[in-house]
């Protein structure tokens, strides 16, 4: 063992090498990559000096007069960096988002009194666009009480016509299709895709518009045809869209028939069909934003019904894992259900975070929400149960250097004096930023299960955050993952298409307990597992299609002896 660390440790120390070489040793005054930036500079940013402060104009009553949007496509092609061939064709093949697009999502309109919150808040909706990668929103010009604003965003590259390749714990998985993420720059998303991983194939259609004919009604609509079953789900909605919105309303039906596995120590130990059947009405009121708060209440009725019967394990395993089959598992529930969420109004914006040179938008103040419903026989279910979730998140920035972002959530029934199905959940991430283009990262995930079903095992491995091992190592009805990394973020932009970051990190985590029969219990559990690593980061600048492509090496420092000695994982992520 002292030898493999240390071999680790050297591997280690060349990788640290590695992030010196591509951080810059002058570190530049400001956050934004000056490569790595859009046309939406900092300077572009900055009111002209002749337009008064926001509390000035607020207090003066100005209203807003002329709103000018400017939509920039995917490249600059007044950057003599950019104006080539390859990119001039790009920019004439993408169909750049239409102004009304961006104008069913602004939260003012001339003629309304000049609001900087809502501008702020504008540029957050513009920003959750897949379509967008940036938005900026800035009052240009001030006279007689009005208050002239320029809204500018700029496009991604939404067509994606080709194969996609990932490898994590030991196994990979790859697709191919087409998707279009601002289907004729009208916002909406349509794609067709065949894939395969280690669970099943499937083949999908989707079609997602989260605003229908410029309104704030969303509809989903999608179809998989599985190797193991099929899927199916349509959705209208009317959310909540902004934190002053007053009401909303929606639908969904769902239809699910899927193959379960149980592992351990990365090996099937047994298998489900699982079959779920779940239809959703509600509606919701608010007061709006309220003294920085906003309070939103939500009631609904909600049919589901869900079974899992175990599938025949071939006897050579069967006998492994000391399989002796199970009971099917039914249940059938019909609840009307009451909920409430708590949003304080207070955000930041920073970058080089969880993204690569992309404007991201925290919440750090309150979010909390909870649920119950009440399910009867009487009503139609086959037992009485009261069904809960709830949640909570919370962000501490004491110094723009250091973030704190901490969240719990439960879900589960009870049924008679017992919890059922109940998940327990708790997670704290740490920021620290040394300087523009460093940072280290710490998390810490807990996860608890109380009488879990068939179809709820918690699993650890190098599918979800324990790098160094197979995926699906361990499993159990409890879990903890902790991790640790230094970040590096350069000014490297080769071909103008990718933002160039690297990382040094070090995983450690375990399982506990076991789930459903005694017949699954599964062996022993390893203990707590360790591993190191380093990787490549790599921002999608220009695409919408995955934000950071992950590379990595990791290296495990326990387990037993069937696990490789090196782990390569290379992935799309929504972050750092």
């Amino acid at each position: 063992m002292a030898s493999s660390i240390g071999t680790v440790c050297k591997r280690l120390a060349f990788a640290m090498g590695l992030l010196h070489a591509i951080t810059p040793c002058a570190m530049a005054d400001e956050i934004l990559l000056p490569n790595a930036s859009s046309r939406v500079s900092p300077e572009d940013s900055a009111r002209p000096a002749e337009v008064p402060d926001d509390a000035t104009l607020e207090a003066a009553g100005a209203r807003i007069g002329t709103v000018h949007i400017d939509r920039q496509n995917v490249f600059d092609l007044s950057r003599p960096e950019e104006d080539t061939t390859l990119f001039r064709i790009a920019d004439w093949l993408h169909i750049r988002t239409r102004e009304k697009t961006v104008a069913t999502q602004l939260l003012f309109k001339p003629g309304d009194p000049y609001d900087a919150r809502l501008l702020q808040e504008t540029e957050r909706l513009l920003r959750r666009n897949q379509f967008l990668r940036d938005a900026r929103i800035r009052p240009v010009a001030y006279h007689d009480g009005v208050v002239d604003v320029d809204v500018v965003t700029q496009d991604l590259w939404t067509l994606n016509p080709g194969i996609s390749i990932s490898r994590s714990g030991g196994s990979g998985s790859s697709g191919m299709g087409i998707s279009e993420l601002n289907l004729f720059g009208l916002g909406s998303e349509l794609a067709v895709s065949v894939r395969s991983n280690v669970d099943r194939s499937s083949r999908t259609l989707l079609y997602r518009d989260r605003q229908v004919a410029g309104s704030w009604w969303g509809v989903a609509a999608q179809y998989s045809n599985n190797s193991d079953g099929r899927s199916q789900e349509l959705a209208l909605d009317h959310p909540f869209y902004a934190l002053d919105s007053r009401w909303a309303a929606g639908a969904q039906t769902r239809s699910v028939q899927r193959v379960e596995s149980q592992y351990e120590l990365g090996q099937v130990i047994g298998q489900f069909r699982v079959d779920q059947q779940s239809s959703t009405v509600y509606a919701g009121r608010s007061e709006g934003l309220v003294d920085g708060w906003v309070t939103r209440w939500t009631a609904g009725l909600t049919q589901e019904e869900h079974r899992i019967d175990p599938v025949p394990m071939p006897v050579p395993l069967a006998a492994t894992a000391g399989w002796a089959g199970t009971p099917p598992a039914q249940r059938q529930l019909t609840f009307p259900w009451l909920g409430i969420e708590v949003v304080e109004d207070d955000f930041v914006k920073t970058r080089n975070q969880d993204q690569i040179g992309r404007t991201e938008d925290f919440q750090l103040g309150w979010q909390a929400q909870a649920r119950v419903g009440v399910a009867t026989q009487g009503y139609g279910s086959d037992r009485d149960a009261v069904i809960f979730s709830a949640g909570m998140a919370r962000g501490i920035q004491d110094t723009p250097e250091q973030t704190v972002l901490l969240a719990a959530a439960a879900s589960g029934r009870v049924e008679g004096s017992h919890l059922v199905g109940a998940l327990f959940s708790a997670s704290g991430r740490y920021h620290l930023r040394h300087s523009p283009q460093a940072a280290s990262f710490l998390s810490l995930s807990v996860d608890h299960g109380v009488r879990l079903e068939a179809d709820q095992q918690l699993l650890l491995g190098g599918d979800n955050g324990l790098r160094g091992y197979p995926l699906r190592y361990q499993s159990g009805s409890g879990r903890w993952l902790f991790t640790a990394e230094r970040r590096a973020f350069s000014d490297w932009y080769p071909w103008r298409l990718f933002n160039v970051g690297g990382a040094v990190f070090f995983d450690m985590g375990r399982t506990w307990g076991s789930i459903g029969s005694p017949d699954l219990a599964g062996t022993a559990s390893q203990g707590v597992l360790r591993d190191l690593g380093f990787g490549l980061r790599l921002g999608n600048s220009r695409s919408a299609l995955g934000n950071v492509v992950h590379i990595d090496l990791a290296f495990p420092l326990d387990g037993d002896a069937s696990i490789r000695k090196v782990q390569f994982l290379i992935e799309t992520r929504r972050s750092f």
